[in-house]
């Protein structure tokens, strides 16, 4: 397949050979999450966004395995490197009784990173905010877990502060901080002292102009939260304050800078906690290495993942619980390949100057889709290779996304009426104008 020339082709979705893996499938699997009958085929061609399914039609992925694939499919860049590591069993090791030694006889220099080296990458990209602690895990629900963990931990708070929309994971800890769909959190425990705030809505927003509630009457909505003696939460009792600096499930909303710029000022004075939730954002997919990068946040803890391969939660080492087992797992810091995969996706991200591609690429996508005959289509926005098309209605999306389908082009939804866009953060100007081309295409078919 090659990558300058390939185009997307659909004689059938889903064909026979789909159908018959899907209903294998689910023969055996609980019900979860399903957009698309979609069954990948990895022993046939597939680079970049292009990927061919086990019926043969060849699809132009833009939803990114929702951020979990940042440089697409089949990356030279991370399967160059890894050719030269001789697999082993087993791949995952019990990390927190282990430590492995991964492709050559220096600590400091080898030749495939394994998960310290994974870590040191983590705390270089993370040192302007003083990070200098990882502890690795499998997922970015852990990631998360173990931020508000150690936020308790480190301030003995009992309260803790969430926004209108968020999504944090799916273990109890984190459904707890969740406030996108209410099927997520029904009939389940939850952890106390939750209260939340809402997420900004409009990201030119100014205090003045603000219609979410979040600002009014010359203060905000958690500024009188705080307010010594008139408050309703005492500030020194908060463990953190949780925050998506670009909110993914809740429907790609990024907020403005007046609302980072009192969630930054409050968290500061009031001495609170600031984790922020970079599952979704985070490494490279806004055109910064982290998401909080576009704001005046300064965040104390990171939840990192999807595109890191891994889970990392990232703090300063006086964040971290001094005291042994307050955090371990069988498998943190033990996944070799995992570990290894996102080491080398940061380096290429610097390497290859990523972050100024996936800047680019997105203000292209931008002015293209604007520019394009989008019927029903209400807004675009985005920050680099995070993109979002917000539509009239839920079922106008639906119909769209089953449209673009038809023409061999992969999306997903988010929020009530939103369509997420996730290129790869290596995406050539072709492969945007083709995607919205194909976009063009299926709204005006739908």
């Amino acid at each position: 397949m090659d990558r300058d020339s390939v185009e997307p082709r659909v004689s059938g979705f889903p064909g026979a050979g789909a159908k018959r893996w899907v209903e294998y499938h689910h023969e055996f699997a609980a019900p979860s999450t399903y957009v698309y009958d979609f069954v990948w085929d990895h022993t046939a061609p597939a680079i970049g966004p292009f990927c061919t399914d086990v019926d043969g039609n060849v699809l132009l992925d833009f939803t990114g395995h929702v951020g979990a694939m940042p440089l697409g499919y089949n990356n030279p860049k991370i399967l160059d490197p890894l050719d030269s590591f001789d697999l082993v069993d087993p791949l995952k090791i019990a990390g927190q009784d282990f430590y492995v030694r991964a492709g050559s006889d220096t600590a400091s220099d080898p030749d495939i990173p394994g998960p310290a080296g994974l870590m040191e990458r983590l705390t270089d990209i993370s040192s302007h905010y003083g990070m200098d602690t990882v502890f690795l895990s499998n997922t970015g629900a852990e990631a998360v877990e173990n931020a508000i963990k150690i936020a308790y931990d480190h301030t003995a708070g009992t309260y803790a502060i969430t926004s209108e929309g968020a999504f944090h994971g799916r273990t109890l800890g984190a459904l707890s901080l969740n406030r996108s769909k209410g099927v997520y959190r029904r009939n389940f425990p939850e952890i106390a002292g939750v209260h939340d705030t809402p997420f900004c809505t409009d990201r030119h927003c100014t205090p003045e102009t603000c219609d979410c509630g979040f600002f009014h009457d010359n203060s905000s909505w958690l500024r009188e939260m705080l307010a010594d003696g008139s408050g309703y939460v005492d500030a020194d009792e908060v463990a953190y304050l949780i925050l998506e600096p670009v909110q993914g499930e809740g429907g790609y909303r990024f907020p403005s800078e007046a609302f980072m710029d009192e969630i930054a000022e409050l968290t500061a004075a009031h001495d609170i906690p600031l984790v922020v939730d970079e599952v979704q954002s985070g490494l490279g997919r806004t055109g910064e290495m982290w998401a909080s990068d576009h704001y005046a946040i300064e965040p104390d803890v990171i939840a990192s993942a999807k595109a890191l391969r891994v889970g990392a939660t990232i703090a300063r080492e006086e964040v971290f619980p001094a005291e042994k087992s307050r955090l371990s797992s069988t498998w943190g810091a033990g996944d070799i390949l995992g570990a290894a995969q996102g080491a080398l996706t940061i380096d290429a991200i610097q390497e290859y100057d990523l972050l100024d591609n996936a800047t680019e690429r997105g203000e292209q996508a931008k002015a293209l889709l604007r520019e394009a005959n989008l019927p029903g289509a209400v807004d675009v926005r985005g920050k680099g290779l995070m993109l979002a098309v917000e539509w009239e209605t839920k079922d106008r999306r639906e119909a769209v996304m089953e449209a673009a389908l038809a023409e061999g082009l992969l999306t997903m939804g988010c929020g009530k009426k939103t369509m997420r866009v996730l290129p790869p953060l290596d995406a050539t100007e072709r492969e945007i104008r083709l995607g919205v081309e194909l976009l063009s295409t299926a709204a005006n078919a739908a």
